[in-house]
């Protein structure tokens, strides 16, 4: 099993499950555990190879599909008895959770997804391609390097992107590569995520410099009507760690259904 960490606020309180995206771990969410802890359950869990979760044996899979990663969370949830949850994630982490909407709804109560994939323009696309000719022969950190400046381009992302790249150091080459293969073949998943309204609440925040990724969480949103946009000023792919006060408050405020917040 994964592993994972707890913040129980009471047995009556909602939870919340953090996922982090691909080359983070559970510590991508350090500033958001004490506002989130105040409201909610927290459930902080570490994804296959990352964090905490490296020492663990999957070596059974050679390839990872998102229905298997799925699968590791609710083998957690399982394990603590939780019923359902709200789920807060970033990046790659997005479309693990928006997989788990498909095929549990029942265990979703709401999603906050931040620096959401929904698609990979032309820009992404190459960059995969480049990858996937690299990826045997060059060390995976340069490739995330590469990927983190094209993702996260700006002087006010450094912090963001060095973050990242310091969780990255901590993977296995086998272990990213099979991230690398697994993000590779997400089209066909991201395409199905933007046809199909999950009809479970779903707030979007997005930095407005995310330019490789905003644009098709508008259009999205635009035909989901049980999703909601918040677009977050000068801020890039990382919102949590960006912009940590306004992306809790936001987030905060629409899982505890606020009066007000219109969706």
């Amino acid at each position: 099993m994964l592993s994972y960490k707890t913040f129980i606020k009471s047995d009556e309180a909602q939870w919340v499950t953090f996922i982090h995206g691909a080359g983070g771990s559970s510590s991508i969410w350090y500033k958001q555990i004490k506002a989130f802890k105040e409201h909610f359950n927290v459930l902080l869990i570490d994804l296959r190879g990352h964090g905490r979760s490296k020492g663990v044996d999957l070596k059974r899979f050679e390839r990872y599909s998102f229905d298997e990663i799925g699968n590791d969370v609710i083998e957690v949830m399982d394990h603590l008895k939780v019923l359902s949850s709200h789920f807060v994630g970033i990046s790659l982490g997005t479309v693990i959770i928006r997989e788990l909407s498909g095929r549990f709804p029942n265990r979703i109560d709401g999603m906050v997804l931040g620096g959401a994939i929904l698609k990979i323009n032309s820009k992404g696309q190459l960059l995969m391609r480049l990858g996937v000719h690299l990826r045997t022969v060059v060390p995976y950190l340069l490739l995330y390097k590469l990927f983190a400046f094209v993702i996260m381009p700006k002087r006010n992302h450094r912090h963001s992107r060095n973050f990242f790249i310091q969780e990255a150091r901590k993977l296995y080459q086998k272990e990213f590569i099979k991230w690398f293969a697994l993000a590779i073949e997400v089209n066909p998943i991201l395409s199905l995520l933007r046809e199909k309204d999950p009809g479970i609440k779903a707030l979007y925040l997005m930095g407005d410099e995310d330019h490789m990724f905003l644009p098709s969480v508008r259009r999205t949103v635009a035909d989901h009507s049980s999703a909601a946009l918040h677009i977050i000023r000068d801020c890039g792919h990382v919102v949590n760690i960006d912009r940590p006060v306004e992306f809790n408050d936001t987030s905060i405020r629409f899982l505890n259904g606020i009066t007000g917040f219109k969706i």
